[in-house]
């Protein structure tokens, strides 16, 4: 049975013919993988399961879908000594309140956590 689309466009006198919606059908997929870097059944594919899946990521030797990105680990705790730096993984057993030589955060913000676990598209 004809779709109601097909055949409005057959009573049109618009209808395609089997190479040009094979022509269309190509240029949406060479397109899509321009544009976002995966075929439109791909893309399908990764909106329903909200995995990154592309053929382009098998074309270039790696897995379909993108893997679950672990956790980063936590940086040493680093502190100042007698003319040099003494680095700590476990900080707690440390006497006293030592203060670190660096600045910067130890942990991932919200928005940083929420970016590394995102699904795909969004």
């Amino acid at each position: 049975m004809m779709r109601p689309i097909a055949l409005l466009l057959l009573l049109g006198g618009c209808g395609l013919m089997p190479d040009q919606w094979l022509m269309g059908a190509g240029t949406a997929g060479i397109g899509s993988i321009a544009i976002i870097q995966r075929t439109p059944l791909d893309a399908a594919y990764s909106l329903i399961s909200g995995r990154d899946c592309s053929a382009v990521r098998l074309d270039k030797g790696q897995s379909y879908c993108r893997q679950e990105e672990p956790p980063p680990e936590p940086p040493p705790f680093c502190t100042r000594g007698l003319g040099a730096v003494t680095c700590w993984r476990d900080p707690t057993h440390l006497p006293g309140s030592p203060t670190p030589v660096a600045d910067g955060p130890s942990t991932l913000t919200a928005a940083q956590e929420a970016n590394r676990t995102r699904r795909w598209p969004f």
